[in-house]
């Protein structure tokens, strides 16, 4: 009995192991990805294409209610004076390797310059490791509202 006891908990040390080391990668990914999410409003406000930086270079934008937006040079149209506003991104779930691709599934608050709630939605976004770290590869995005009429 203290036998089968002690290859039970070894077996069970060795997983618990096993599955910290696995999920490193993972863990650095989502740092990265964070720092990201924390700097794309200020890049977008700059208004000087530096959100481009954000991107692969054959990155698409799935905009809600719009044809998706593919290529720098439809993002850097898509992007060019945007309106001013701050966005909070708070990651839902994190899938993938952690070397190569990572998918976020996040919510995110938006708010004009002064604080005041614009919309709030969900947000996913397939993120590439790239030679210049991590970039976002596809990006699809939706408001927890009805669109609006004009």
């Amino acid at each position: 009995m203290k036998q089968l006891l002690m290859v039970g908990l070894l077996a069970l040390a060795f997983s618990v192991d096993n599955a910290q080391s696995e999920d490193q990668p993972l863990k650095a990914a989502r740092k990265a990805i964070e720092a990201s999410n924390a700097i794309y409003s200020d890049l977008a406000n700059k208004n000087d294409g530096s959100i481009l930086t954000r991107y692969t270079d054959d990155a698409c934008l799935y905009p809600p209610n719009a044809a998706p937006v593919c290529g720098k040079n439809n993002l850097a149209r898509f992007f060019k004076d945007g309106p001013k506003v701050h966005c909070k991104f708070a990651i839902q779930h994190l899938y993938g390797d952690g070397q190569t691709f990572v998918t976020e599934e996040s919510y995110y608050e938006m708010t004009d310059l002064k604080g005041n709630k614009i919309d709030d939605g969900k947000v996913i976004v397939i993120w590439k490791k790239t030679e210049k770290g991590w970039r976002m590869h596809r990006d699809m995005f939706s408001s927890n509202h009805p669109a609006k009429n004009n």
